[in-house]
């Protein structure tokens, strides 16, 4: 997947302008930068979710397959290969399985008698399985927080997705399932693209094998996520990764001083 002098906004606000990025196969990519820097919107239209948003403009392209994905028809298909794990977990309010079993249904991937094999495929796969598999029929809200979004991202993985976009997907979550995780995000990687939002600097450092910070609405920097924060090329990138521009300070690297163009 990549974007190529991609410029978009709302109405008479440009919020983005002339981002190109490449996302490499079986990689994870972290987006950084800080709030109001236009990365989650940026993530939200390699969805297409601003389609529908009032006064959506955009020029460049998002091209997956080497085909531009604005000219998908069928958003239901496009989204079945390009899925979207958010902030929150948002489960369907319908049981457990049928949650996980909700995009496997739509898009007739399975016979009906492979289902539940999905179904305990997937819900294994996140470390659900042990937890759900004696209360599938209940309802989603009442597994913890930290379940339902493993829950969601099983329900994503069932339809067996090229490219899985994660909206800083461990934000409300506590530190050992921030940890599973992101062991998780790296597991998949082995045969997903991954683009991933964070907040979190030492997040990124730990499991983006590239890393592009936005600011102000421009990409400014890219690159193998230990160059980034180890041998910066630009004074904005130094800054952020230093801390100096209010997110959390890196823990643990020691960001190259010398870098100053």
């Amino acid at each position: 997947m990549e974007a190529a002098n991609l410029t978009l906004g709302f109405g008479t606000k440009t919020v983005l302008e002339n981002v190109s990025l490449k996302f490499p196969a079986r990689a994870v990519t972290s987006l950084l930068g800080p709030t109001g820097s236009g990365k989650t919107t940026f993530l939200r239209t390699l969805n297409r979710m601003n389609d529908k948003v009032s006064g959506y403009r955009h020029t460049g392209d998002v091209r997956l397959g080497g085909r531009s994905i604005f000219k998908d028809r069928d958003l239901m298909e496009f989204r079945r290969r390009v899925g979207m794990l958010f902030q929150r977990p948002n489960p369907f309010p319908m049981s457990i399985i049928d949650n996980v079993l909700a995009g496997v249904r739509a898009h007739k991937l399975v016979p009906r008698k492979e289902f539940r094999t999905v179904a305990e495929a997937r819900l294994t796969e996140v470390g659900l399985w042990g937890a759900v598999k004696d209360r599938l029929g209940d309802s989603p809200f009442r597994l913890s927080g930290g379940q339902q979004q493993l829950l969601c991202l099983a329900r994503t993985l069932a339809v067996n997705p090229e490219v899985l976009l994660l909206d800083e997907p461990t934000s409300s979550l506590d530190p050992s399932t921030t940890e599973n995780i992101e062991g998780l995000i790296r597991s998949l990687a082995s045969r997903l693209t991954v683009v991933m939002v964070t907040h979190d600097l030492a997040q990124a450092a730990r499991i983006g094998d590239r890393t592009a910070l936005f600011f102000d609405g421009r990409l400014i920097e890219e690159g193998p996520t230990e160059q980034l924060f180890l041998s910066p090329k630009h004074a904005e990138t130094v800054r952020y990764v230093s801390g100096l521009f209010g997110d959390r300070r890196l823990l643990g690297v020691v960001v190259g001083a010398d870098s100053t163009t």
